[in-house]
C-alpha cells in the first residue's frame, strides 16, 4: 500500500497498474494473424488511404467505408507508418492504437477512482477493467472500440470531477468538450449518447440544472464541433452527402431497428452475457449492486450509477446487439465493483439475494472453467492433441479462480480482485498468446498467402483470385489491388483468363467443376498448385481450396482440365 500512497494513484503506483495492463492485454498482439472480419476490413480500408493518399473517403477495394468516421483510420494510418513500411502489412502495428488506447483507460480508470476513494481502490479498478474479457479482446484488435472507449472514459472523468465540485480550474471542462470532439472522429454519436443519457439521469435526480452548469456549453460545444465538423464537411462534400445517408440511414437507424448482419438479441441479451463480457470480475461486480443502491446520496456514486443504467438500458433495446456495445459502461461498473471491495461489508442478505447470488456464481464457475479451458480444448478439437503447456496455464488459472472465489467467501473482496487479474493474465497468454496463433486451422488467409506466394514464384506479387473464400484478411495480406474476391467460379476464371503469368486462382470444393468447365471454354490450361484446408470461423464452414495457376504461362508441362 505504501507504493500506491494514501491519496491519488502515485506515478510509481500508475506504472505498476500499467505494467500489469500490458501482462493481461499484449499477449497475441503480434502473434496473433489478421482476424475476420471487422479488424480485417479496418486494416484494409487504412492500407489504402496510406495508399492512395486520401484521407477523408474511407474505402475497402472499390466498396465506400461508410459506417464509422475517419478517426480510428487515421490512427492506425500514424501508427503504420511509424512503426513499419505499410506495404509490410505487419497486423501488430494496426493494433496499437487499440492497445494504447486500452491501456489509457485502464490508467484514467484508476487515477479517477483514486481521486474519491483512494489509491489502492484505483488500483483495483483498473485491475478490473483490463481484466475483463470484454477489453481484452478489443484492445489486441484493430477497430474503433477500444479507442472510443478511452474517449469516453477521459470525458466521463473530466464530466465527473465537475458534476461533483472536484474541478478547480478550467482543465476539466476543456478535456470534456476535447474528448467529446475526438469519440464523435471515431464513431459518432455513440460518446454523445452515453455521456448525454448520463447527464439526462442526472438532471432528472437532482431535480436541477445547477451541477450541469459548469460544463460552460455555450464555447464548449463549439469546440467539440470544431474538432470533427471538418472532416464531416469534407466527406459530404466528396461524397455528395451518401456518407450521411449511409452512415445515418443505412446503418445507424437500421441498427436501432432491426439486427443488423444477423446480430440481434432479446432484451437482456447484455445482462446475460454479462458473466462472460465483465469475466472475472463479474462475480464481484453482482455484489457491489446492494453497495451502490445504499450509497446511492453521494455524488461520486450517484454520477456512476448514471454513466451505467441509462445506456445500459438503451443498448439492450436497441435491435443489433453485440458483446462489447456495453463496454463504454465498463469503468463506471469497475470503479464501483472496486469501491465496494474495499468497503465494510454489511452483515446479513435478503434471503432472496442470497438465492440470486448462489445461481449467478454457478453461471460465473461455468464461465470461468470455460475460458479457462479454450486453449487446451482449441488444441484437441482442431489438432487431435493434448498440449502441456496450455493445459498447465488453464490448470493454474482454475487455481486463480479457486483462489478468488475462497477471499470472496472469506470476505476479502480486494483480494479477489487481485486473483482475478491472475486469472485473466493466465487465461490471456494461454488463448491469444499460445493457443489461437497455433491453432493453423483457423487461418485460412496466411496459409491461402503463403501457398500463393509458393505458386506463383516467379513473380514480385502473386494476384490471388478467390471464390468461395471472401475473407478480408485474404485481401489485407496479399493486398487490396492484388486480391479479387468473385462471386461465382466462372468469373474467377474470367479473371485468371486476364491475368494469367501470375494469377493463383483458390476454388473451393463445390466450385471446382464449374471453374474448370469455364476455363475450358476459355482455353485456359490450368495446373493444380496446392491444396489449403481449414474452418472458416467466421461462418464455421470446413473448407478445402484448391489453387490453380496457368501451367503454360509457368513453363510447365500443360495440365487439361
Amino acid at each position: 500500500m505504501s507504493l500506491l500512497g494514501e491519496g491519488r494513484l502515485s506515478l510509481k503506483g500508475a506504472l505498476l497498474l500499467l505494467a500489469a495492463a500490458l501482462v493481461i492485454l499484449a499477449p497475441g498482439l503480434m502473434g496473433l494473424p489478421p482476424v475476420d472480419r471487422d479488424e480485417s476490413r479496418y486494416a484494409v480500408a487504412t492500407t489504402q488511404m496510406l495508399a492512395t493518399g486520401d484521407f477523408v473517403d474511407i474505402r475497402f477495394q472499390e466498396q465506400p467505408r461508410y459506417l464509422q468516421p475517419a478517426g480510428v483510420y487515421w490512427l492506425q494510418a500514424l501508427s503504420a507508418a511509424t512503426f513499419t513500411e505499410p506495404e509490410s502489412r505487419e497486423i501488430w502495428a494496426y493494433r496499437l492504437p487499440s492497445l494504447t488506447a486500452a491501456l489509457a483507460a485502464v490508467l484514467v480508470t484508476g487515477v479517477m477512482t483514486s481521486l474519491w476513494f483512494g489509491s489502492w481502490t484505483g488500483l483495483l479498478a483498473g485491475l478490473l477493467l483490463a481484466s475483463c474479457m470484454s477489453l481484452g479482446f478489443e484492445a489486441r484488435i484493430a477497430k474503433t472500440d477500444a479507442s472510443l472507449l478511452a474517449a469516453v472514459t477521459i470525458a466521463q472523468f473530466a464530466f465527473m470531477r465537475v458534476y461533483t465540485g472536484a474541478a478547480r480550474s478550467r482543465w476539466p471542462v476543456l478535456i470534456f468538450w476535447i474528448a467529446l470532439g475526438v469519440g464523435g472522429m471515431l464513431k459518432g454519436p455513440i460518446i454523445l449518447l452515453v455521456v448525454g443519457l448520463a447527464a439526462v439521469a442526472l438532471a432528472l435526480w437532482d431535480r436541477s440544472l445547477a451541477r450541469l452548469a459548469p460544463l460552460q456549453p455555450l464555447w464548449g460545444l463549439p469546440l467539440a464541433l470544431l474538432i470533427a465538423a471538418p472532416w464531416y464537411v469534407a466527406i459530404g462534400l466528396a461524397t455528395d452527402g451518401e456518407f450521411f445517408r449511409v452512415a445515418i440511414g443505412g446503418n445507424l437507424l437500421h441498427k436501432v431497428g432491426t439486427g443488423q448482419q444477423s446480430h440481434g438479441g432479446p432484451v437482456g441479451y447484455h445482462l446475460m452475457g454479462f458473466a462472460l463480457t465483465f469475466w472475472p470480475g463479474a462475480l464481484l461486480a453482482a455484489l457491489a449492486v446492494p453497495f451502490a443502491w445504499r450509497e446511492r446520496a453521494r455524488p461520486e456514486v450517484r454520477f456512476l450509477i448514471c454513466w451505467i443504467i441509462p445506456a445500459w438500458l438503451v443498448f439492450e433495446f436497441v435491435s443489433t446487439k453485440l458483446p462489447h456495445y456495453v463496454l463504454p459502461v465498463f469503468p463506471a461498473i469497475a470503479v464501483l465493483t472496486a469501491v465496494a471491495a474495499t468497503s465494510p461489508q454489511p452483515q446479513g442478505r435478503a434471503p432472496w439475494l442470497k438465492v440470486l447470488f448462489g445461481l449467478f456464481l454457478l453461471l460465473w464457475l461455468a464461465v470461468s472453467l470455460t475460458v479457462s479451458l479454450l486453449a487446451p480444448v482449441g488444441f484437441w478439437l482442431y489438432e487431435s492433441r493434448l498440449d502441456v503447456v496450455a493445459i498447465t496455464l488453464a490448470a493454474a488459472a482454475i487455481g486463480a479462480v479457486g483462489v478468488m472465489t475462497w477471499r470472496v467467501f472469506a470476505g476479502r473482496r480486494d483480494q479477489a480482485v487481485l486473483a482475478g487479474a491472475v486469472a485473466a493474465a493466465l487465461v490471456s497468454l494461454n488463448t491469444y498468446g499460445l493457443g489461437l496463433p497455433r491453432l493453423e486451422a483457423l487461418w485460412l488467409s496466411p496459409q491461402i498467402a503463403e501457398a500463393s506466394a509458393a505458386a506463383a514464384s516467379g513473380c514480385v506479387q502473386p494476384q490471388i483470385i478467390s471464390a468461395p473464400y471472401h475473407e478480408p484478411s485474404l485481401v489485407f495480406l496479399n493486398g487490396p489491388q492484388d486480391t479479387q474476391l468473385m462471386a461465382t467460379p466462372e468469373a474467377a476464371a474470367e479473371a485468371l483468363a486476364e491475368s494469367p503469368a501470375c494469377g493463383v486462382a483458390v476454388i473451393g470444393a463445390e466450385q471446382q467443376t464449374d471453374f474448370l468447365q469455364r476455363a475450358e471454354t476459355l482455353g485456359l490450361i490450368l495446373r493444380p498448385s496446392g491444396q489449403v484446408a481449414g474452418q472458416n470461423y467466421s461462418d464455421g464452414e470446413d473448407l478445402t481450396l484448391t489453387l490453380y495457376v496457368a501451367a503454360s504461362a509457368r513453363g510447365a508441362e500443360p495440365v487439361a482440365p
